[in-house]
C-alpha cells in the first residue's frame, strides 16, 4: 500500500510547524535533509493531519519527508541525479518535499538559494488529462491545479540535485526558500539570490521581487535555464497557467497566463535574466542524450568569470552542461566578437561571455543557441549560465571554478561587490593593445595606437576588438567637448607632435583631419571641459585656452604629472606617470588636484557618462564606475 501525501505549504521557518495530510490513519515518516541525506527525524505518526513542529536548530535546507505504511524506512535515501537521460521514475506519491527557511533571513549566509516548487507542480502528473498544464499544446490539459494533492517534487532528472548537494562540501553555507517565498522582505537579508536547474513557472510577485533586489542592489546567479518563460497566477493553493491568451479571464492583461515576452503580458523576462528560450535551444523526449554531447566556446575569456580556468578565447568548456533546455540573447558578430542587439528585451549592459550554436536541435526538440553572459539591473550585477544541467556538471574543474567565481563575487559585502574587479575596481572590457591615446564621444570610444592609426569601438563591457578608421596624422592625445561652442564643433581634437591642435569629425568612418591652431609646446594631453582646451606638457604644466580665445593658450599651474587628460561632468581627470588618477575642476586658473586611485598599468585614460576607462601598453581595456568606491 502506498500512502499518499502532501503539505499544507511548500516552506516554513525554524521553529514554526508544517501541517501534512495523508490518507492513511497511521503511518511511519522519516525526514531527510535532500541536500546531504542526513536522517533528521524517523517516528510513526496519527493521520489524515500530522504536524510537524520543526526544531529551531534545524538547519534551512530542502527536505523530504517519506511515508510508509508501517514502520519508518530511515535506510531509503533519496534518489539522486544519475545522468541518465531521459529520467526515470517521477516523484512518488509518499513523497513531500518542503523547505525549512532561517527564522532570521540572512543569519547564517549571504546566500539564499530557490527552490522551483512552481515548475515541480507544472509537471506534476504530466499527460493526464485535466491533472497537469502538460503537454503544451495538449486540448485536455488543465489551466488550474492545486498543491493540495501527492507529487510536485522533482523532476526524473533531477535538474537541481548536483548543485544543492554541490554547496556543503563545497564551502558555502546557504540559506534556502520556496520560489513563492521570494519578496522584499526575505530578499533584503541576502547579498545574492541563486536559481539553479530548471525554474520556469514564475507569478508577477516573484519576479517584482527579484528584479528590486537588483535594482537596490541585490545580485542574482541564474545556474538555471528556460528560467521565468511562463506565467502563473496563485489563487490560494490553486496554481492558474492557461498557456493561451484567449482561454484565460483574467481582467488585468498585464497577469495572463502565457509566456512573459507574448501578447498581451509584453514582458520579455530578458529584462530579468538577460536571456530567453525564445532564442534558446531543447532537445527532450528520446533525444534529451544529446545534450551531453555540447560544450559551451569560450568568447570572452578575459573576463572576471573565466579567472583561473585556463581557458583562451574559442576554447570548449563544460561539455554535458547545456540541456536539455537553453536560453539566448539575440547577438550579432561584431569583428568576430557578439555583441547583443537588445531587439528582444536583452538589456544592452549584457555582455556574452560564451555562446554555444544548438541550432541543429530543430530535429529534436527546438533550435537556438546558449549564451552565457553577465550584466547589470540597477545597482546589482545578474549572472546567468543559461542552462538547465549547469549544477549537474560540478564534476567539471571549468565549471566548478566558473561557479566558484560567481558565487565568490556576487556574494562579498558591499553595494558594488558584482561590479568591480578584484581590489582595484577596474574590470577588463576589452583585448590587449598598445594604445597611444583615448576618448569617449556618444556611445564610442576612439584611440590611437602605436602605428599611428586611429581606432574605434562601441563603449560597452563587450570585448569587441578595435576597428581602424583612418590615419591618426601624428595625434598623439585626443579631447572631446560635450558642445560645440565659439564656431568650434564637437568631434575629435588632438595634439600631433609637433605641436598642432587638430580636428575630425567623431564619426565611426573615415574623416579628414584640419588643423585648428597651435598647442602649448610639449604637449603630452588633451582634455576639453567648459569651453575650454586644457593641455598637459611634458615638464609638468598645465595650460588652458577659451574657445573664444583661440589660439591664445595660458599656463595655470602643475598638471598632476599628467601623462593623460580627460574630463567629463564638468570636471578634469588627470593620469599621473605613477599611474595614480587626479582630479579637480575645469577653471582656468589655479586649483587643487585631489587624489582618486591607482589604474594599474594605465597610459590612456578617458571620462565619460560616470566612467573611466584606461588602457595602456600590453594592458587590456579596462573601466570602472568614476565616483568609487576607489580602495
Amino acid at each position: 500500500m502506498t500512502i499518499r501525501a502532501y503539505a499544507t505549504a511548500t516552506s516554513c521557518a525554524q521553529g514554526e510547524a508544517l501541517e501534512f495530510r495523508l490518507d492513511a490513519r497511521w503511518a511511519g515518516v522519516s525526514v531527510h535533509d535532500a541536500t546531504n541525506d542526513r536522517l533528521m527525524l524517523a517516528t510513526s505518526v496519527a493521520g489524515p493531519v500530522w504536524t510537524l513542529p520543526v526544531p529551531e536548530d534545524w538547519p534551512s535546507s530542502l527536505y523530504r519527508a517519506r511515508f510508509v505504511a508501517g514502520p519508518p524506512e530511515p535506510d531509503v535515501l533519496i534518489p539522486r541525479a544519475t545522468g541518465e537521460l531521459p529520467g526515470v521514475g517521477v516523484s512518488p506519491d509518499d513523497e513531500v518535499y518542503f523547505v525549512v527557511r532561517p527564522a532570521v533571513p540572512g543569519a547564517t549566509s549571504p546566500i539564499l538559494v530557490s527552490i522551483p516548487f512552481a515548475t515541480w507542480q507544472a509537471y506534476n502528473r504530466a499527460g493526464i488529462p485535466g491533472e497537469s498544464v502538460y503537454w503544451s499544446e495538449q486540448p485536455d490539459r488543465a489551466a488550474r491545479v492545486t498543491f493540495d494533492r501527492p507529487g510536485g517534487g522533482p523532476p526524473p532528472e533531477r535538474w537541481e540535485d548536483g548543485m544543492l548537494r554541490w554547496f556543503e562540501p563545497a564551502g558555502y553555507p546557504v540559506e534556502y526558500c520556496s520560489g513563492f517565498d521570494l519578496s522584499a522582505d526575505l530578499l533584503a537579508g541576502y547579498r545574492l539570490l541563486i536559481i539553479n536547474g530548471h525554474d520556469e513557472y514564475w507569478s508577477a510577485d516573484m519576479r517584482d521581487a527579484c528584479e528590486d533586489f537588483a535594482r537596490r542592489g541585490g545580485n542574482i546567479a541564474f545556474f538555471a535555464g528556460n528560467t521565468c518563460w511562463w506565467q502563473i497566477r496563485m489563487e490560494g493553493r490553486t496554481m492558474i497557467c492557461h498557456r493561451d491568451p484567449l482561454a484565460d479571464p483574467v481582467d488585468d492583461p498585464a497577469l495572463t497566463t502565457a509566456e512573459w515576452s507574448s501578447a498581451p503580458v509584453n514582458r520579455p523576462e530578458n529584462a530579468l535574466t538577460g536571456v530567453s528560450f525564445r532564442h534558446g535551444a531543447g532537445t527532450w523526449g528520446p533525444e534529451m542524450g544529446l545534450m551531453r554531447e555540447e560544450s559551451y566556446t569560450a568568447r570572452f575569456a578575459g573576463h572576471w568569470v573565466f579567472e583561473g580556468t585556463g581557458l583562451t578565447d574559442g576554447d570548449k568548456f563544460g561539455q554535458g552542461a547545456l540541456g536539455y533546455e537553453t536560453d539566448a540573447a539575440e547577438f550579432e558578430e561584431i569583428l568576430g566578437v557578439p555583441r547583443v542587439t537588445c531587439r528582444d528585451g536583452t538589456p544592452p549592459s549584457f555582455v556574452v561571455l560564451a555562446t554555444a550554436d544548438l541550432r541543429h536541435w530543430s530535429a529534436y526538440g527546438q533550435g537556438g543557441w546558449a549564451t552565457m553572459g553577465v550584466f547589470t539591473l540597477g545597482r546589482g550585477t545578474v549572472f546567468n549560465a543559461a542552462t538547465v544541467n549547469w549544477g549537474n556538471t560540478l564534476h567539471d574543474p571549468v565549471v566548478e571554478r566558473i561557479t566558484r567565481n560567481v558565487i565568490d563575487r556576487l556574494s562579498r559585502p558591499g553595494r558594488t561587490a558584482g561590479r568591480t574587479e578584484g581590489r582595484t575596481g577596474w574590470e577588463v572590457i576589452g583585448p590587449v593593445g598598445d594604445l597611444r591615446a583615448l576618448a569617449a564621444a556618444g556611445s564610442r570610444l576612439y584611440a590611437v595606437n602605436a602605428d599611428g592609426e586611429l581606432l574605434t569601438r562601441e563603449l560597452c563591457g563587450q570585448n569587441l576588438r578595435w576597428q581602424p578608421i583612418g590615419a591618426a596624422c601624428g595625434v598623439r592625445c585626443l579631447g572631446i567637448p560635450r558642445e560645440a561652442a565659439a564656431g568650434l564643433g564637437t568631434g575629435l581634437y588632438g595634439v600631433t607632435g609637433s605641436g598642432l591642435l587638430r580636428y575630425r569629425e567623431a564619426t565611426p568612418g573615415p574623416a579628414e583631419w584640419t588643423d585648428v591652431g597651435p598647442a602649448p609646446p610639449g604637449t603630452i594631453a588633451l582634455a576639453a571641459q567648459n569651453n575650454t582646451f586644457f593641455a598637459a606638457t611634458a615638464d609638468g604644466r598645465l595650460w588652458a585656452m577659451p574657445f573664444t580665445a583661440l589660439p591664445v593658450w595660458s599656463e595655470i599651474g602643475d598638471s598632476a604629472t599628467a601623462v593623460c587628460l580627460s574630463g567629463a561632468n564638468g570636471r578634469l581627470y588627470a593620469l599621473g606617470a605613477d599611474h595614480h588618477i587626479r582630479t579637480r575642476l575645469p577653471v582656468i586658473g589655479p586649483a587643487a588636484w585631489s587624489g582618486l586611485g591607482d589604474a594599474p598599468g594605465a597610459t590612456v585614460l578617458a571620462a565619460y557618462a560616470g566612467r573611466l576607462v584606461s588602457a595602456g601598453t600590453a594592458q587590456p581595456v579596462r573601466w570602472r564606475p568614476a565616483a568609487g568606491p576607489w580602495p
